[in-house]
């Protein structure tokens, strides 16, 4: 066990502890600050924690990994979440913040959609919350299960043990702070994130040209530098050419998914002003350039560095351990819990606003005051980081990519279309929506279930799905009443 790591890791998990008790302090209590930070996050904050939120240890640790393992064509996901990131800043932030606030102030994804039709049925909060809450506890235990192999591989402390260490940590601050220090936390994370996936891989190719690295025996376990077939080609993931199309489409269907994830598209709707989402984009469209092309970096410059070692997943790890002393390589480790961390809290927050704000409060205690919907929304972080736990901790729950990847697909397939939808088409109704979320899901599932053999990601077969039904529910109905149309106009319009 190295202690200069120990203890860096240490000092990293009581700083974001410090954070949470900070704005725990700080907190003028009240449901709208706890959930969205009384809409007054500023475009540097908005814009890192959202790019945070997005980009769990699998920027770290999966896509370096599928980079590494199969080539360039894997580069597609990159490509995919690169577009889709742009056009969910560029066409869906400003007027998510704009619509959200005509909708009654809504502070949720469900609140929204159900003010955004002015209807007084709980259906489309309900189905809504139950999909936060299954979906969220996957995608929080990819970001547990990442901490627990990164001590595992570090320090050689138990998986399991570490798992539950971190998941504390992590429902510490968010159960003390919320939104504030969910999205404070996520801004210093974001920095840190950044500058480990710029310092790896540029020192790691230096090295490279320098003549050390995998031909040298650097690092490699066969000490020579083996390349798969067609490893640098863009249309070849070393699959039948068939396989290799439907991962460039699934790597673009990847982007599909920034427009129904509800922990990142909630951040628009926290921007302290409209006119200071266009420089939250531009930060946030850049951060994320970076982010992903870094992290396609750290796969290809690690099997030059490394050649082959036994776990793709640990590219990154073993890369800083090799190059770095250890009080430099255990900060950049960091960069992982950062990663893990930063995409955890911002799913525990969203789960619970939606369940306490959907469901608990109109259902079970309608006269539900803020300290109790606090208290309320704290202990449902509680209960969901439990559950994704001890799926993390399951040998068979999958790796951190393929935990993302479920959840990731659900969320963009069921919310996607919907979220667009209301945005852009004032004919859109609520018996869309909720077709659209069904379908969306429904499709996204089963494909997963029946047909995950075709190679295609799910996302895309959902998305079209959802799209369809949407459309065809809402041109078969009725129209949306006039005040719903007029709603609509307003939204369109506002300005701060």
């Amino acid at each position: 066990m190295n202690y200069s790591e120990v203890a860096v890791f240490i000092i990293y998990f009581l700083a974001m502890l410090g954070i949470g008790v900070y704005f725990f302090f700080r907190s003028r209590g009240g449901e709208k600050e706890y959930f969205l930070g009384s809409r007054q996050m500023g475009p540097w904050v908005s814009a890192l924690s959202t790019g945070a939120s997005d980009m769990s240890a699998w920027a770290l640790m999966g896509l370096p990994a599928s980079i590494y393992a199969a080539g360039m064509g894997r580069t597609w996901i990159a490509i995919g979440l690169t577009i889709g990131c742009a056009l969910n800043w560029i066409l869906l932030a400003p007027r998510l913040r704009r619509f959200s606030i005509a909708a009654d102030d809504a502070i949720t994804v469900p609140q929204y959609l159900a003010n955004r039709f002015l209807t007084g049925s709980k259906a489309l909060q309900f189905i809504c919350a139950a999909i936060f809450l299954v979906a969220y506890t996957i995608y929080a235990a990819s970001s547990i299960k990442a901490c627990g192999i990164l001590f595992n591989t570090v320090l050689g402390v138990n998986a399991s043990i570490t798992m539950y260490a971190s998941a504390f940590i992590i429902v510490a601050y968010t159960f003390l702070g919320g939104f504030k220090a969910v999205c404070w936390t996520d801004f210093y994370q974001a920095l840190l994130i950044l500058a480990a996936l710029l310092v790896a891989p540029i020192f790691a190719l230096a090295m490279v040209n320098s003549g050390a690295g995998a031909a040298a025996g650097a690092g490699g376990s066969n000490g020579s530098l083996v390349f798969p077939e067609n490893y640098w080609s863009l249309l070849s993931s070393g699959k039948p050419d068939w396989k290799s199309w439907s991962d460039i489409i699934s790597g673009l269907g990847w982007g599909l998914g920034h427009f129904g994830m509800p922990h990142i598209i909630i951040r628009f709707m926290a921007i302290r002003t409209q006119r200071e989402v266009k420089k939250s984009a531009a930060i946030g469209i850049t951060w994320n350039v970076l982010i992903l092309g870094f992290s396609v970096a750290v796969g290809c410059v690690g099997r030059m560095f490394l050649g082959e070692i036994q776990d793709g997943s640990l590219v990154f790890i073993t890369m800083v351990r090799v190059i770095f002393p250890a009080l430099i390589s255990g900060l950049l480790l960091s960069a992982i819990l950062a990663a893990a961390m930063s995409t955890a809290d911002s799913q525990l927050l969203s789960s619970a606003s939606a369940f306490v704000a959907d469901v608990y409060k109109p259902v079970f205690r309608k006269g539900a005051k803020d300290a109790e919907m606090l208290w309320a929304g704290r202990f449902i972080v509680i209960a969901i980081s439990v559950a994704a736990v001890l799926i993390a901790a399951n040998p068979n729950s999958g790796t951190i990519m393929e935990l993302v990847e479920n959840a990731w697909g659900v969320f963009g397939a069921a919310f996607g279309p919907v979220i667009l939808l209301s945005l852009f088409w004032r004919r859109f109704t609520i018996a869309g929506a909720v077709s659209g979320i069904i379908a969306g899901a429904a499709a996204d599932i089963l494909w997963l279930a029946f047909l995950s053999d075709t190679g295609l990601y799910e996302i895309v077969p959902g998305f079209a799905a959802g799209t369809l039904a949407a459309i065809t529910a809402t041109l078969s109905g009725r129209r949306p009443g006039k005040d719903v149309e007029a709603l609509y106009d307003r939204s369109v319009l506002l300005e701060d």
